[in-house]
């Protein structure tokens, strides 16, 4: 469970996060909210990038800021981002490589655990193909798989759909509605495919201004008026 206690955030005098209190439990949330809300503020918060200027977040028993962002990993944090990260000049494989070597898990069967994760995202074949000839699609799972072949406690994902097509969000929404029970790992998922969030995740967190707005039940919350109205002309279907 992710705990978040009285969490706040200022960049100059912008509120990014204000006082932010919520427990996580679920093994899939979803995060949403129009541009600015504070969404992938409060992932840098979680894995280390952003020092917030309040508040506390308890994982598992464990005092989250106390711990330096490589410590973070190595205890099983990991994250995507809204840029893919991938080294054009490495094979898939050795893209994924890296997670592996800052991880605690670094002499444990190696080779298994990076079959297991190319398996899981459907990119067995191309284990050996440089990353500058893959597809978009092809570089999110990419990341997933960084992500996942570590066998984390945590994964944060911050807009994995952006520029996919239907097709491959189908894919994609396979790959995060499994996650806990292929790889134990709670998820935390933003983005702004609103069908996705209601497909995979059992309860979401709407942030406006850097407040929670609402949080509950996926369905329940994406009626909710106030939080129609944030998203300002964004259309949530019944």
């Amino acid at each position: 469970m992710i705990k978040i206690s009285d969490l706040t955030v200022h960049f100059g005098g912008v509120v990014a996060l204000d006082n932010i209190t919520v427990d996580i439990q679920d093994d899939i949330v979803g995060v949403i909210g129009p541009n600015g809300a504070g969404k992938t503020t409060l992932i840098n918060v979680l894995s280390g990038f952003v020092l917030p200027d309040s508040g506390a977040i308890d994982v598992e028993g464990v005092d989250l800021l106390s711990l330096a962002p490589h410590r973070r990993a190595r205890w099983g944090l990991a994250r995507s981002f809204q840029k893919v990260q991938t080294a054009d000049n490495l094979s898939v494989a050795d893209n994924i490589w890296v997670s592996l070597d800052t991880s605690a898990s670094i002499g444990m069967r190696k080779s298994a655990a990076l079959n297991r994760v190319l398996e899981y995202v459907g990119l067995v074949d191309m284990a050996n193909v440089p990353a500058a000839m893959l597809n978009p699609c092809q570089r999110r799972m990419t990341e997933l798989a960084r992500c996942l072949v570590a066998s984390p406690r945590i994964v944060l994902l911050d807009e994995p759909g952006g520029g996919l097509s239907e097709c491959e969000v189908d894919r994609l929404r396979y790959v995060i509605g499994n996650i806990k029970a292929n790889f134990g790992a709670q998820v935390l998922l933003i983005d702004h495919d609103v069908e996705l969030i209601r497909s995979v995740c059992s309860k979401t967190m709407v942030l406006d201004f850097g407040e929670i707005i609402a949080y509950g039940p996926t369905e329940t919350v994406l009626q909710d008026e106030n939080v129609k109205a944030a998203y300002l002309g964004t259309e949530i279907g019944t």
